[in-house]
């Protein structure tokens, strides 16, 4: 968001629900939650289906980030012709940077300690990879591409595959609004991207790391943001109509998360993409009712998507020193419901921690050392 610009509440609430689908998935792949009380009052294909699809929930998060960045840069600079590129690369490197340097410092310090989850272990048949490459490839967009030549290699890390393809996308979207500077051809390189998508999946559909973690497979959700920030310019979804519009988005949504992954690879992630999309737009300058910026349970979620880039980076940290503790599938029947209740917690309490001492603190100081920097440099030249 802009700078002094109070944060929406629909966006907030959707990162929430983004970064829980996320957190659920990676407990349940460490502590499956069928074999768990859980199971005593749902099914346990009720229980997968909330369980396992955790990653339309980075779907949403691509989405999201593509309308944010569109409609900032817009009412920051104008239109995205005029986008400042030094200072759109600075802010971005003060808000991802030092969070994520202070998670591989402590992934890398817990591997060199032998601790199983942060330590890279080569599967059988594929090749190591050290722990300085495997740091450098976060730091510099390719993780995702890593992760196709050597699989699964490090269980804390390779959840960092969704950065490199944010990052990428941070990298050439200034580049190419300002070669291109025409909204309307800018718009068509997204809409390709968004026709991209599904073909690339289709071809890789039996491939979880090429169809769900390459630039290609991932793009198109980013672009789906970008064009909604657009559209919201133009059409409110306001009033009965949008309302309708945008439960039949929600709907939309929740069907396709519950429907699954499997089976739905190649137009999955679009559906869901695009029921987010609908949502961004209804969300642009919303008026939200008091009754629901009162209820508890969507205070809780905005509480979580606030810290939703925290808690992405940090959970996996948390759960991997659980695993040191109780190993993938050894947690008791019994335990996993105040495990589940302690990991969240914890990751929270971390997330905040981070965010108010640590990150805070440092994207503003980095980018009030960048504005104060080009000022002294502008009367320097003047």
């Amino acid at each position: 968001m802009v700078a002094g610009q109070s944060r929406n509440f629909t966006i907030d609430v959707l990162r929430g629900i983004s970064i829980s689908v996320v957190l659920i998935l990676h407990f349940h792949l460490s502590y499956s939650l069928i074999e768990s009380p859980l199971g005593v009052v749902l099914p346990a294909d009720a229980i997968s289906a909330v369980a396992r699809n955790g990653n339309y929930g980075v779907t949403m998060f691509f989405v999201i980030s593509g309308f944010l960045i569109t409609s900032t840069t817009i009412r920051r600079y104008g239109s995205l012709a005029t986008v400042d590129v030094p200072g759109f690369y600075a802010f971005r490197f003060a808000r991802i940077v030092p969070c994520l340097l202070l998670a591989l410092v402590l992934i890398a310090g817990l591997g060199a300690l032998g601790q199983p989850a942060f330590v890279n272990a080569a599967k059988p048949g594929w090749p190591e990879v050290s722990m300085p490459v495997a740091v450098l490839s976060v730091l510099t967009f390719w993780h995702n591409i890593l992760m196709q030549y050597a699989w699964y290699f490090n269980y804390a890390m390779n959840v960092y595959w969704s950065l490199s393809v944010e990052e990428m996308f941070y990298l050439v979207f200034p580049i190419i609004c300002i070669a291109i500077r025409r909204t309307g051809i800018i718009v068509i390189i997204w809409v390709a991207a968004i026709a991209y998508g599904p073909v690339y999946r289709y071809y890789h559909s039996d491939n979880e790391i090429y169809f769900m973690y390459a630039y290609q497979a991932c793009f198109d959700a980013i672009a789906f943001g970008c064009c909604a920030a657009l559209v919201a310019r133009k059409i409110s979804l306001k009033g009965m109509v949008g309302g309708v519009v945008r439960i039949a988005a929600a709907i939309l949504v929740g069907a396709t998360y519950l429907a699954g992954i499997r089976g739905h690879e190649v137009f999955g992630f679009t559906l869901v993409a695009a029921g987010t999309a609908i949502l961004l737009v209804g969300a642009d300058g919303e008026r939200v009712p008091a009754l629901l910026q009162r209820n508890r349970a969507l205070a809780g979620l905005r509480w979580l998507g606030q810290r939703s880039y925290e808690l992405y980076l940090f959970h996996i940290i948390v759960l991997g020193l659980m695993r040191s503790i109780w190993p993938r599938g050894t947690l008791a029947y019994g335990d996993k419901a105040p495990a589940f209740a302690a990991f969240v917690g914890l990751s929270a309490l971390a997330a905040w921690a981070v965010s108010r001492f640590y990150a805070e603190p440092l994207n503003a100081g980095l980018r009030a050392a960048f504005l104060r920097t080009r000022e002294l440099s502008a009367r320097q030249a003047g």
